[in-house]
């Protein structure tokens, strides 16, 4: 081929600089994003008083963790007293009162989970973006939605053991040395698939585009009661205030990912120049 027409070559990200741009757009969207569900579970506390044994859900941008509310009076961050008059005055109350650093109160237990999986599957989205491309062509429409499935099948198949061991952990209050007996217990047991339980419906959250699951799953029978219950609208309820909290969300950590990857990029260049 002649070099006037050889097409530039492109320099690759490696994978361990997608997985800082993840991590670090995993983390950002975190902070910015948990302030607000830390002030829309107070509030809701506040209307609602959360008893020992309630769930309730804690959104840090990334993933939803279902949390079981413990004893612990006004200790608890969640059951602290506020007296507030709306979202505004409670972000201004909380800051005032408690510091600021409350906005992130629960964060960190949620991150074990949320910041592996988010690198995970931005890795290995991309990294079988590129490979797929490189064997079927560039413009083969079927490659980002495969690498799509097949990223996110890793990314809950690493998670799901992480997230068993997370709600034992704050259910219980088990310390490490019982954690360790509580995990083998249950591998001797039933064995390691066991740490996999609630896989099959993670996956079909997660993966929408994967669903031949049976139908005698339970999964599907709590579909079909809320259907009977509340029809099918019953299905989408809650949808308009989660697409305000995901959107922005979205698009924080996915500006982040990219901005990162282009800094990469930029630098292996010079690299390569010099």
């Amino acid at each position: 081929m002649d070099p006037e027409t050889r097409r530039p070559e492109i320099i690759k990200v490696t994978p361990f600089q997608q997985m800082i741009a993840s991590c670090t757009g995993a983390i950002l969207t975190s902070l910015i994003v948990t302030p607000l569900d830390v002030v829309k579970i107070r509030l809701q506390a506040q209307n609602n008083p959360l008893p020992k044994g309630k769930c309730f859900v804690y959104s840090n941008g990334l993933m939803d963790h279902l949390c079981v509310c413990e004893e612990g009076g006004n200790k608890l961050w969640y059951k602290k007293p506020g007296n507030f008059q709306g979202t505004l005055d409670a972000f201004l109350k909380i800051i005032r009162n408690e510091g600021i650093k409350s906005l992130w109160s629960g964060l960190p237990p949620t991150l074990v989970m949320a910041v592996p999986a988010t690198v995970i599957y931005f890795t290995c989205y991309d990294q079988l973006t590129a490979l797929l491309r490189s064997k079927l062509g560039e413009n083969k429409t079927c490659i980002p939605i495969v690498a799509g499935i097949v990223a996110r099948f890793g990314a809950v198949t690493v998670i799901s053991p992480l997230e068993l061991i997370r709600t034992k952990m704050q259910s219980k209050k088990f310390s490490y040395v019982e954690l360790h007996r509580f995990v083998s217990k249950k591998v001797s047991e039933d064995g390691w698939i066991s740490l996999w339980r609630g896989w099959a419906s993670t996956v079909l959250r997660d993966v929408p585009f994967s669903v031949s699951v049976p139908l005698h799953m339970s999964t599907w029978v709590i579909m079909k009661n809320i259907v009977a219950k509340n029809g099918f609208s019953g299905l989408f309820s809650g949808l308009i205030p989660r697409l305000i909290k995901i959107a922005p969300a979205c698009a924080i950590m996915i500006s982040t990912y990219e901005f990162g990857k282009a800094f990469f990029q930029k630098r292996n260049v010079r690299r390569q120049q010099y």
